[in-house]
């Protein structure tokens, strides 16, 4: 292989060559760079999933885009698809698939992230089920984020239940915002990670963006809004209709939860997400998605472990 633009070849290649062993170290291949160049060595199709990775890092660097070992671990993961470039793009003449905000643009890192993509643009209602570290959360805050920024929606409303991971941890001291903000700790890392932090205290201070728990929601109607409820495996059933009956006028809601990592009293007879989703898939309007170990993006052994574990569970 070759590439044109020697200006991208240090970022492509990255520091002492790791972007290259990390790819050779996953693929089973051996690749050597001289200038421009780059030799790959290996069984017939290692070769062709490098040479697909390799390009498709040097375009995204040609893009702008940002290129660390998440997203080319991701790359090579989806490399086992039939058309790298054609999973990243859609369909043919169709844009990119990509959320944009104002520290980052957001691009696919697995294959069941492209249609969650589509629907968090799209539907109404939208179902992300799945396990840890698959993007769940993190691309809802994202679409988000980038929707109250355009003005498409007038705020922003993040929910979860406060319940504990087998934990009792008694009485918490402080206002209401501090005892419950330990439970959402992981909404507010996608808001920084997708704002500035400026700009995520003064739409907190307006009320832009608003963080609550469920319990907060009852006899609210939420209009213009992009409302998120993460952990929702750990709503009850009751819990879950209350919510999902608070949708109003020119609203997108979106709902995430493990199936499998169900912390209320009762377990998963109890669950309010697998009783909402046997209840309202195929509804107009409402769309599901179903993550499994191999949408996994943070580090690989992540999604070994989640392997590891659902087998032991079967």
């Amino acid at each position: 292989m070759s590439f044109e633009d020697q200006s991208l070849l240090g970022p492509l290649f990255g520091q002492f060559d790791a972007n290259l062993v990390q790819v050779e170290n996953r693929l089973g291949t051996f690749i050597s760079a001289r200038g421009d160049r780059v030799v790959i060595e290996g069984p017939e199709d290692s070769v062709a999933r490098a040479r697909d990775v390799l390009q498709t890092m040097y375009d995204r660097l040609a893009r702008g885009e940002d290129l660390d070992a998440g997203a080319i671990e991701s790359l090579i993961a989806m490399s086992n698809e039939p058309t790298l470039e054609g999973i990243i793009s859609g369909e043919l003449d169709a844009p990119p698939i990509m959320i944009r905000t104002r520290r980052k643009t957001i691009v696919p890192r697995s294959a069941n992230q492209i249609p969650y993509m589509r629907q968090l643009a799209r539907d109404d209602i939208i179902f992300a089920l799945g396990p840890a570290g698959t993007g769940k959360t993190y691309l809802a805050v994202a679409q988000a984020v980038a929707q109250l920024i355009s003005g498409s929606v007038q705020r922003l409303i993040l929910s979860r239940p406060a319940v504990e991971a087998g934990e009792r941890l008694g009485f918490l001291p402080g206002d209401m915002k501090e005892k419950v903000d330990p439970y959402l700790r992981p909404l507010y890392d996608a808001l920084y990670d997708c704002m500035p932090p400026e700009q995520v205290e003064r739409r907190l201070a307006s009320g832009e963006i608003e963080i609550a728990p469920i319990a907060f929601m009852r006899g609210r109607t939420l209009a213009d809004s992009f409302i998120i409820l993460d952990e929702a495996q750990n709503t009850t059933r009751e819990q879950m209709k209350m919510f999902l009956t608070r949708f109003g006028q020119n609203s997108r809601m979106v709902v995430c939860g493990d199936p499998k990592q169900v912390d209320i009293p009762g377990g998963d007879r109890m669950s309010g997400l697998a009783d909402a989703v046997g209840r309202l898939e195929g509804v107009d309007g409402i769309a599901v998605t179903r993550f499994t170990a191999a949408d996994v993006v943070r580090h690989p052994i992540v999604g070994r472990i989640v392997e590891a574990y659902e087998g032991k569970a079967e």
